[in-house]
């Protein structure tokens, strides 16, 4: 299984903000307080490890941009955005397109909700 690691100061607390967002639950044979990954069901998962120096990177900006996001596609922005900011996320100001919107994950890191085609 490949794995995408995102780096937070609680691993735990963003596998959980991940697991809610995506379906995919916590694998507790693969986690401990340094590392937190989810159990998805195709070859590719997502995991958190402990940063205890986490600064999250800026939206939008270049002096702490960010590295690398995420996208999730879902068949309706609208209803989208209602659920991920129930459970969390934050949106914000700067949007630079209308298929896609960008949201800050409890730990800072950019990910976007795209219009599934």
């Amino acid at each position: 299984m490949s794995v995408v690691a995102l780096d937070a100061a609680d691993p735990r607390a963003l596998a959980e903000f991940y697991a809610e967002l995506t379906g995919w639950p916590v694998d507790p044979q693969q986690s401990n307080q340094r590392w937190v990954q989810l159990r998805a069901d195709g070859p590719v998962t997502l995991a958190c490890q402990l940063a205890p120096g986490h600064r999250p990177p800026e939206w939008p900006g270049d002096e702490h941009p960010q590295q690398v996001h995420i996208d999730f596609e879902v068949p309706d922005l609208d209803a989208g955005e209602r659920r991920i900011l129930g459970i969390g996320a934050r949106k914000p100001e700067f949007q630079p397109g209308t298929g896609f919107r960008v949201y800050l994950d409890p730990a800072g890191h950019p990910f976007c909700l795209v219009r599934a085609a």
